[in-house]
């Protein structure tokens, strides 16, 4: 049966076809006949209980820069729609925070994937602190006396915001690092979050690897390769992506996470693995589909549709 599917997320226009995962997200929901609508997080509203949200009726195809064709500006009650899908790209603040808020007014009558109460509770650099067997040695902390006596425990260590993403931020503090008093000073001077500060994994320089879970079970992965000289894997900031298969140790990790995964309703979720730790569990936005489908020559967006219809028929 036909679906309507709302889907939140930063404009369309300036998407990249050929490696967006919201695009192909929606690119397989039209070719199974569900009907989609489109608005950014800015034009979602509470009106005297209703959840409403501005944007246009959208069809996708596959060809970059005229890749959407949009229908008049209108505004819709979300309450009317089978799916809304929670796709804008961190950064994790405030505004993100109140956009899970108001989607989970919607609930039971419209499916909101990922459940964004969980979203909300789950973000992806701290629900990795429930499984510290899993993880490499990880202090979320402001103080810097705090900070310095992880540094001093383990050498060489990774500081980042602890809700920032794609990246951004990420300094490799090695033994001879003496930058740790400056970054604390930065990073505190613009926010009053916390930082995460995580023990270095030398293993990064072979990969920093993208596991695909759907429902709390996994259907592959990408290798995510640095580039020359650059500690992040990102590939936005140059990485490399790369076929790879599943490992043991990478199956032990999905075992472990996937049942609290399937019982918070996190449908599309991206961990990153560096050698034989779990470093982030993404709920949020995650990507990898497009990279993922061309490697491996299968239809894991498929295999997301298949989990929200069958949660719509239930």
């Amino acid at each position: 049966m036909p679906l309507s599917v709302a889907v939140q997320m930063d404009p369309i226009q300036t998407v990249d076809v050929a490696a967006d995962s919201s695009f192909r997200i929606m690119e397989e929901a039209q070719s199974r006949g569900h009907d989609l609508f489109t608005y950014s997080p800015d034009h979602l509203a509470f009106d005297e209980g209703r959840i409403l949200a501005t944007g246009h009726r959208v069809t996708v195809r596959r060809e970059a820069g005229n890749h959407a064709d949009l229908g008049p500006r209108e505004t819709v009650d979300l309450a009317d729609w089978d799916v809304v899908w929670l796709r804008q790209d961190p950064p994790f603040d405030m505004n993100y925070i109140t956009t899970t808020h108001l989607l989970d007014m919607l609930k039971p009558h419209t499916l909101v994937v990922n459940d964004p109460f969980w979203v909300r509770n789950y973000p992806e650099k701290l629900l990795v602190l429930q499984f510290p067997d899993l993880t490499p040695a990880t202090m979320v902390a402001r103080d810097l006396e705090t900070l310095k006596a992880f540094k001093a425990r383990h050498a060489d260590i990774i500081l980042k915001p602890l809700y920032g993403n794609g990246g951004a931020g990420v300094f490799r503090l090695d033994p001879n690092d003496r930058n740790l008093n400056s970054l604390h000073e930065l990073f505190t001077g613009f926010s009053r979050e916390p930082l995460i500060a995580q023990q270095f994994l030398p293993q990064v320089a072979a990969g920093d690897k993208r596991v695909i879970l759907i429902d709390g079970t996994p259907v592959g992965a990408i290798n995510r390769v640095p580039a020359p000289g650059e500690t992040r894997s990102n590939l936005h900031v140059g990485g490399r992506p790369e076929k790879v298969s599943l490992s043991a140790r990478d199956l032990e990790i999905c075992a472990a996470i996937g049942p609290l995964l399937r019982e918070k309703n996190q449908i599309f979720v991206g961990i990153d693995v560096i050698g034989d730790y779990l470093t982030e569990i993404n709920v949020t936005s995650p990507t990898g589909l497009q990279e993922l489908e061309r490697f491996d020559n299968i239809n894991v967006t498929a295999k997301i549709w298949e989990a929200i219809e069958a949660r719509c028929d239930s």
